[in-house]
């Protein structure tokens, strides 16, 4: 398995696999048994970076959340796995209550909420220390001094490793950095951010916001992690957009209606045909040496699936190839 650090001090930096598995659909849509069996075969095959929040999958059963990192935490404890497998969770969108939301009734980001947020992952984890956490979505109800603040404190304590931040423009993580080293403060390390080879339009209103979709990886972003010259990563969430390469029956939406879309598509296909392997794979194998550091977040609700997906791990990309992909669209 291929590796990568994620972390800039060398005092706190980790080592972790440059494949990502993502778990939010365990312990509710996919089963405990088949959860376990994928996690296994993903250390099996030098898989060490797992992907959570603790609002996984609340959606599921009109709940909280939570489930996704309690069944993590049952794994974790029943195969004794110990500091090889780096576990990454989240805050902020939680809802307060069953039955609600991100979007109308959030958690935040503020210190209290970050205090009892962690603990609670501790908890549902069984561990005493959170590897990698993150900001969830932006809280423009709590002052940005305030969250910084609020996770410096709990790196401080010894309850948290590394900082990242999901869902969030580009300016603020850059302010929110700058706040955090003024104060001497850990910063946000870890990006995470749906990135993919077809580029989604980011002009669209969402939920969270009417100026656009800020969860994805717009060029900005990208150029941001390119010239930040201070080691961030970014972990690419859905990169295979439900299937949608490869099943017609899950169809793109109206974020990929647009000319690129058809012009990516076709340069994909081409060189999966040169290459006679899945979309999939060519897409993840792109990502995996693209010149930015990019660690692909897959999920996988069965071993096949997450077999697919490892392959891409010995697909090599020709120059010619490569370029031919970055050029289209």
């Amino acid at each position: 398995m291929r590796t990568r650090f994620i972390g800039t001090d060398p005092a706190t930096r980790r080592e972790v696999s440059a494949l990502s598995l993502g778990a939010m659909l365990m312990g509710s849509r996919t089963d405990e048994r088949t959860s376990f069996e994928v996690l296994d075969r993903y250390v099996e095959a030098g898989g060490t970076f797992i992907d959570t929040s603790n609002n996984y999958a609340y959606w599921e059963d009109g709940g909280q959340g939570g489930a996704s990192e309690q069944l993590l935490g049952r794994w974790l404890k029943s195969r004794g796995v110990g500091s090889e497998v780096v576990v990454a969770t989240k805050l902020g969108a939680r809802p307060l209550a069953p039955g609600t939301g991100y979007v109308d009734n959030p958690e935040g980001l503020s210190p209290k909420t970050i205090r009892e947020a962690v603990d609670r992952s501790r908890e549902n984890l069984g561990v005493e220390k959170l590897d990698v956490l993150y900001a969830h979505i932006e809280d423009p109800g709590t002052p940005l001094q305030d969250t910084v603040e609020g996770f410096g404190a709990v790196v401080a304590e010894g309850s948290v490793g590394l900082l990242g931040v999901s869902n969030h423009w580009t300016w603020k993580i850059e302010r929110a950095r700058n706040i955090a080293r003024a104060a001497g403060l850990p910063a946000f390390e870890l990006l995470q951010y749906h990135h993919s080879y077809l580029r989604p339009r980011t002009d669209l209103p969402t939920p969270l916001s009417v100026d656009g979709g800020q969860g994805a990886a717009s060029g900005d972003l990208l150029s941001y992690v390119r010239e930040s010259g201070d080691g961030l990563t970014l972990v690419a969430y859905s990169p295979l957009l439900g299937g949608a390469y490869v099943n017609d029956a899950k169809p793109l939406g109206a974020d990929f209606d647009h000319p690129g879309t058809v012009t990516r598509l076709a340069a994909l296909r081409e060189v999966a045909a040169e290459l006679g392997a899945p979309l999939n794979q060519v897409v993840l194998a792109w990502q995996l040496g693209h010149d930015l550091p990019i660690i692909p977040l897959v999920g996988a609700s069965s071993v096949a699936q997450l077999d697919d997906s490892l392959a891409a791990l010995e697909l090599e990309l020709s120059a010619e190839q490569r370029a031919k992909l970055d050029a289209a669209g």
